[in-house]
Formats: structure tokens, C-alpha cells, sequence
């Protein structure tokens, strides 16, 4: 259980911040840019959840901002550390069951969609969308320092979960705003 009865430290004030293993790295370190745009998803998500309100949806993106919490802490672990927090397959497969179900209630797409329509779609394309930088951040930093996949996977997973509730928070995609090409020439 973790226990913070001291927000400040100070020793970050040089610049640094510590890892799980006690290291310190710079704050600038590619580790620590994914590990704050996957906070800045999980921030996201608090957003789209309060613009949905109570229900089976928030239920959902409660155990995502959960498990970002969990993937911050094995971003924030060297690979070789043995015990760590991780995130394991089991959280992938949740998230690809609820892609399969709320895909199947859906019309196949005939267009790109716009990231719009109903409020608490935006507001998850929006999350989508940080999800998706915040894996591009995790991929570069993979080329850097060993990640573990399930890490990538996880991101990977979680922003195509977002598109396809965002379609369901959109009338089940009777709401989705298409993309016209060049409609605007």
C-alpha cells in the first residue's frame, strides 16, 4: 500500500527522479516522457469518464485508469528487477474481450470517422488520441531501454478500446461524424 504523507521531497528539485530499483534518471529521460504521457492518458480517461457519468462504461475506464497505474510502475521498472508490478497478459485479453464486444454491436465502417459526435465520444477520441502518443513515447523509448511487449500491447489494446467505445458512446456509431474528402476544396 502506498502512503504519502509528504508530497514534496525535494529531490527532484536537480533534475532527477527515482525509478522502482532507487536509480535516478534524468526527467528528460525517454523512461520518464512515457511514463508521463501515460499519465497524461490516464488524466484523459478521467475526463471522458466524467463527461459519460455513472454506469457500465465508467465501470470500465475505472480498471483502465487502474491498470495505467500499473503500467507507469513496469515503465518505471528496469527489466531485470524480478517481483515488479507488471502488467500480464490476462489485462490485454480484458481489453480485447471488450473490444470484440462492443465491435460487434457496431456497423462495419464505410469512412474514417472525425473525432466527434456525442460529448463523451469526443472526450474519449481525445483520450485515444493521448493513448496513441503516449505509445509512439513508449515505442521510442523501447529502442532505448528494454520494455517488456505486454507494456507496448497493453497501449496498443487500450487505444483501440477507446475508438470502438467511442463509436458506442456515439448511438453505437449511428452518431460517428465521417470523414468526406476533400469536401471542403
Amino acid at each position: 500500500m502506498v502512503k504519502l504523507n509528504k508530497i514534496y521531497t525535494r529531490t527532484g528539485d536537480d533534475g532527477t527522479t527515482g525509478l522502482v530499483d532507487g536509480s535516478r534518471v534524468s526527467k528528460a529521460d525517454p523512461r520518464m516522457a512515457a511514463i508521463g504521457d501515460v499519465d497524461e492518458a490516464n488524466s484523459a480517461i478521467g475526463v471522458a469518464r466524467a463527461a459519460i457519468g455513472p454506469g457500465s462504461f465508467s465501470e470500465m475506464l475505472a480498471r483502465i485508469q487502474n491498470d495505467l497505474f500499473d503500467l507507469g510502475a513496469d515503465l518505471a521498472t528496469p527489466v531485470e528487477i524480478e517481483g515488479a508490478l507488471r502488467i500480464v497478459a490476462s489485462q490485454i485479453d480484458w481489453l480485447e474481450k471488450r473490444i470484440d464486444h462492443l465491435n460487434a454491436a457496431l456497423d462495419p465502417l464505410t469512412s474514417f470517422i472525425l473525432p466527434a459526435g456525442e460529448p463523451a465520444a469526443a472526450a474519449l477520441h481525445l483520450a485515444r488520441a493521448v493513448v496513441r502518443r503516449a505509445e509512439r513515447t513508449a515505442v521510442g523509448t523501447a529502442a532505448q531501454v528494454t520494455l517488456r511487449p505486454e507494456a507496448l500491447a497493453y497501449l496498443n489494446r487500450l487505444s483501440d478500446l477507446l475508438f470502438v467505445t467511442a463509436r458506442a458512446m456515439n448511438r453505437n456509431g449511428v452518431g460517428d461524424v465521417l470523414w468526406v474528402p476533400g469536401a471542403s476544396r
